[in-house]
């Protein structure tokens, strides 16, 4: 197993971290690594924003809610950004009937995660530790509003990089047998009710066993949890005012 390899496969994520500021050349290198990942079409449809004002990390905290929002050695914002694609077109109605498409908005997405990615895998080849923050989307508006976005750009999430204030456990992942499936969709219900009761087992053991935190729970149990409750409901209609994925 190479050091990447490894790096990879040693990710957990840090939620507390120590004072230390990253440096601003740590700051570009995790940028420009961001800007290696690939991208569809050459469009790099996505924008990062470093947040080192008080103020504006105090306003997204109190919409997080958690208080690494604002303790953090950087904080990053990644946004799904056609606004310069669209300054570069002629405006015509072919051009924004393509940009306002749900094609177009999956593309800056997963531009935006894999440069995402990219940037969490150089943060911890550093030695630093990481936290993606979807919480920034509890209200998506404000977000928008602090960082001053203008239409055809949408804040996805942050990433909280920093020095890690102390070692976290790795949290357990699903049997490759769920997540993988060759040539076809795995419709064998059975074989995966089986599969997902074993490894509720294992992440049970793990809540029970780790140092902070310990708790009675399944993954089975939080996704039940997850999606019978409605939440930030108002990110479709946000999307939409923003010109984006609106047919």
């Amino acid at each position: 197993m190479n050091e990447t390899i490894k790096t990879i496969m040693n990710h957990r994520s840090v939620r507390k971290f120590t004072d230390e500021k990253l440096t601003t050349e740590q700051i570009h290198t995790i940028v420009r690594a961001a800007q290696q990942a690939s991208t569809s079409s050459y469009v790099m449809a996505y924008t990062i924003i470093g947040v080192t004002d008080e103020d504006k990390k105090e306003k997204l905290f109190a919409i997080s809610g958690q208080p690494y929002v604002k303790n953090n050695g950087h904080l990053f914002i990644f946004c799904a950004d056609l606004q310069r694609n669209y300054q570069l077109t002629d405006k015509s109605t072919t051009v924004i009937n393509g940009l306002q498409s749900t094609e177009q908005f999956i593309v800056a997405t997963v531009d935006a995660s894999l440069a995402a990615q990219n940037a969490s895998i150089a943060a911890e080849s550093l030695g630093l530790g990481i936290c993606y923050l979807g919480s920034l989307r509890n209200d998506i508006n404000q977000t928008n509003d602090i960082l001053e976005l203008p239409d055809y750009v949408i804040p996805l999430f942050g990433l909280a990089v920093g020095y890690p204030a102390k070692q976290t456990e790795k949290k357990p992942r699903l049997p490759i047998d769920v997540i993988y499936h060759e040539n076809k969709y795995n419709t064998n219900e059975a074989k995966q009710k089986e599969l997902i009761h074993s490894f509720d087992e294992h992440i049970t053991d793990y809540y029970k066993g780790r140092s902070e935190n310990k708790r009675m729970d399944t993954w089975s149990n939080q996704i039940r949890n997850k999606y019978s409750t409605n939440i930030r409901m108002d990110v479709n209609q946000f999307v939409k005012n923003k010109k984006m994925n609106t047919h």
